[in-house]
């Protein structure tokens, strides 16, 4: 014998069912404004109905509402409770949010492992975001052992379901070699799907594939069009790559006034590289009304997070007085720094170390024109070195009268060694060394009147 149905107790369930259904379609309704004008406070009223009742999606909106003050004051530990209400129930979304929310802390203490506990059950039933959040955990040590890897294992489940930014850490992965076999043809196949669908970190990624040639062949035009793309969107280092482009004429005619407009954006988000850049534009008057003040104050930002600016611009702002006060001494300093920045690089090298602040490798011949402002400052050891360059030849016509001047004036200082002022002598002949002499006295003399 069957035992008796409960009909009204069925009922009763299928009612509320209804209700909680109805009432999570109106919060919907005005939430999404579908329907009806745009209301975040009758979505609360409607959503915490269908809450009360259960529901879980529910729930997890009444939580994110909570947590980024939609609707409602901003409140973490009502954020919390709604969620965890929705976790209990198998809420992926629920899951992933609570997730967050040890992740970064928010009216708890941050938790990694606890973050990843809530992500990973967000991930196992195929939560995208949550697979991308797991993924940049094991791919960055956070808390728990670096693992590239599983890494890769997560972002590629994410990739698959078209997760732009996992697609992006694929293409990331594949092109550095982590994790999996380096293949740049897989990696650019990665990058150019996230990019197709705007995201910008990838859309900037494959730029610099396209302008270095990595992977596939170098074109200046489509590096350009990526570059654009990611630098509408605000991506700093896609701005600071279009404005460098402007400013070579690279792939577009050469523009210091669109330049400027690239460098700014990423300058005032920060981007070092930009900041320096941007004070060389003031500083030289390219593409904008030439300002050393605002050329200083760019540098001192860069500065500020540990990007020194060129040394040759600044040397001349010291040395000028433009937008400082005039300090021979700091400019004495940057000259003979640049001056051993660009002797270090080779002028045979396919990929010289150093660049000048505008943007034009310079090779070790424009040392001599740095170690010339050097030692007319006053400065020994850039005398004693440009004496040496003349003698031997090195970036300069061989010229022995003016290594003996060099040498001489760098004695009167206490940095030249006699054997070299002797060498220089042996080379000259009488008339020669009298007008040398000569010479060499009347810079001294200068020189020593600039210091005074």
């Amino acid at each position: 014998m069957n035992d008796p149905v409960d009909s009204n107790s069925n009922s009763d369930s299928s009612a509320r069912a209804a209700s909680r259904e109805e009432h999570s379609n109106l919060g919907n309704k005005y939430f999404y404004g579908q329907g009806a004008p745009q209301n975040y406070t009758e979505a609360i009223k409607w959503y915490r109905l269908a809450a009360e009742q259960g529901d879980p999606m529910a729930q997890n909106i009444l939580g994110s509402m909570y947590y980024t003050g939609q609707g409602v004051p901003q409140d973490y530990t009502e954020a919390m409770k709604w969620c965890r209400l929705a976790t209990e129930q198998g809420e992926a979304l629920a899951q992933f949010n609570l997730g967050n929310i040890y992740c970064f802390g928010k009216g708890v203490p941050q938790d990694c492992n606890e973050a990843m506990k809530w992500y990973r059950l967000a991930a196992e039933q195929g939560h995208a975001d949550a697979q991308d959040s797991l993924a940049l955990i094991y791919h960055y040590g956070r808390d728990v052992p670096q693992d590239y890897t599983e890494a890769m294992k997560w972002y590629r489940l994410a990739a698959e379901q078209g997760h732009a930014a996992s697609q992006d850490s694929l293409g990331s992965m594949y092109y550095t070699g982590k994790g999996v076999p380096q293949d740049y043809t897989k990696a650019i196949e990665w990058f150019h799907l996230a990019a197709e669908q705007g995201e910008a970190i990838a859309q900037c990624n494959l730029g610099n594939k396209y302008f270095y040639g990595q992977g596939i062949p170098p074109g200046y035009t489509e590096a350009m069009k990526w570059y654009r793309l990611a630098a509408e969107q605000g991506d700093p280092f896609a701005q600071n790559n279009l404005g460098s482009m402007y400013y070579a004429g690279q792939g577009v005619p050469q523009d210091s006034t669109e330049a400027m407009k690239w460098y700014r954006l990423a300058a005032k988000q920060e981007h070092a590289d930009a900041q320096v850049t941007l004070g060389i534009m003031y500083c030289f008057g390219e593409g904008v009304v030439q300002d050393y003040k605002k050329a200083m104050k760019w540098f001192r930002l860069a500065a500020e997070q540990g990007h020194v600016a060129p040394p040759d611009s600044l040397a001349l702002m010291y040395q000028h007085s433009k937008g400082t006060p005039q300090d021979y001494t700091e400019a004495m300093k940057c000259y003979h720094l640049a001056a051993e920045q660009v002797q270090s690089a080779s002028p045979d090298s396919p990929d010289p170390k150093h660049q000048h602040g505008k943007g034009i490798f310079i090779e070790v011949a424009e040392a001599m024109m740095w170690f010339r402002l050097a030692a007319e400052q006053g400065d020994p050891i850039a005398q004693n070195n440009l004496g040496d360059k003349y003698f031997y030849g090195q970036g300069v016509p061989q010229d022995y009268t003016e290594a003996y001047i060099w040498f001489s004036i760098a004695a009167a200082g206490g940095n030249a060694v006699m054997e070299t002022i002797e060498a220089a002598k042996a080379k000259l002949s009488q008339d020669q060394l009298a007008k040398a002499q000569k010479r060499a006295t009347e810079l001294f003399k200068q020189i020593e009147a600039r210091q005074q």
